[in-house]
């Protein structure tokens, strides 16, 4: 598959596309699928570590990257089906206040994002070219369908990295 061209998203997105190496974006996803669930088993025992105060735990940060991954698919598949209405944004601040994830283990977060993640693979392995091309709006926002699939993964990469720079 081809990378997204910058006029296919906004400036923000360029920060997850930026993560990705190569075009293989679909073997990407279907690795992620295992190894983020690995790399999150690893840190059971710093699971409630936040490096900051007013800064997510590891926990948060599991759960807003499943939040996160929901939202997006949710995009990715209202523009694969040609929705014309403008999607709303999300205030992920709000999202990890709101969602208690302090009260659940890291494993059970783990192996939501593996179950999820598998589930939306069907998912975006059944897109076809047309699909892939197509745009829509969230956040006020253009973005395509191809981008959203690179974003998502870059997402991973990118909370990945900062759990490895500030957490550990």
């Amino acid at each position: 598959m081809n990378r997204p061209q910058t006029h296919e998203y906004p400036a923000w997105a360029e920060t997850y596309i930026s993560k990705i190496t190569g075009d293989d974006i679909l073997g990407i996803l279907e690795k992620q699928a295992t190894d983020f669930p690995d790399f999150l088993n690893n840190l059971i025992e710093k699971a409630d570590y936040a490096y900051a105060p007013g800064k997510w735990t590891i926990k948060e940060m599991a759960g807003h990257i499943v939040d996160t991954e929901r939202i997006l698919v949710y995009r990715l598949t209202c523009f694969a089906r040609a929705e014309q209405h403008a999607l709303p944004g999300f205030e992920e601040d709000d999202y990890v206040a709101n969602a208690h994830f302090s009260d659940r283990s890291l494993l059970s977060l783990s192996e939501e994002f593996s179950l999820l993640r598998r589930a939306n693979l069907y998912l975006f392995n059944s897109l076809n070219e047309h699909e892939l091309n197509l745009s829509g709006t969230a956040s006020e926002r253009q973005i395509s369908v191809r981008a959203l699939l690179f974003v998502i993964a870059g997402h991973v990469i990118h909370h990945t990295g900062i759990i490895e720079e500030r957490y550990l």
